[in-house]
């Protein structure tokens, strides 16, 4: 073999070994992808799961004869919660906020917040099924609150 063969098989080992990485770097993203949109996936049924619990929790509130502090500082848990997870949420920028306000809103005025607990119940039984007025409905309950008074 001359000088011109060896450089010839060596450009084409080169070729085809670029090839296989390219191909290998297709197949690892693709399962980036995949494995990114389950995690998403993952997030967005805790998210409905987290205000599902909302939602009993008011119930059990709302029915309860006693201890009523306990079931409220559930409440604000599990809402505390599905904020967390809406944060985790691509492209919920808008709902986000919401959320987050609704969460706070239940932790700093729980005297104010125990008068709209059906509102909540409700906002969040309608953002549990993936409606925008339940978002709404949230924002109505944010907006009514006093944020300079208890």
């Amino acid at each position: 073999m001359n000088q011109e063969g060896i450089m010839k098989r060596r450009m084409v080992t080169a070729i085809v070994l670029c090839i296989i990485a390219m191909i290998a770097c297709l197949v690892f993203i693709g399962l980036y992808i995949d494995e990114s949109n389950r995690v998403q996936e993952t997030f967005r049924s805790q998210y409905y799961t987290s205000l599902q619990h909302v939602s009993d929790d008011v119930t059990s509130y709302l029915e309860s004869e006693g201890d009523r502090d306990m079931r409220y500082t559930r409440l604000v848990s599990d809402m505390n919660t599905a904020s967390s997870y809406a944060f985790l949420i691509d492209n919920f920028t808008d709902k986000q906020i919401i959320v987050n306000e609704l969460a706070t809103c239940l932790l700093k005025y729980p005297e104010q917040m125990t008068g709209k607990l059906e509102d909540v119940k409700k906002a969040a039984d309608d953002m549990a099924a993936g409606l925008d007025k339940g978002y709404d409905e949230a924002r109505e309950i944010v907006e009514s609150i006093n944020k300079k008074g208890n």
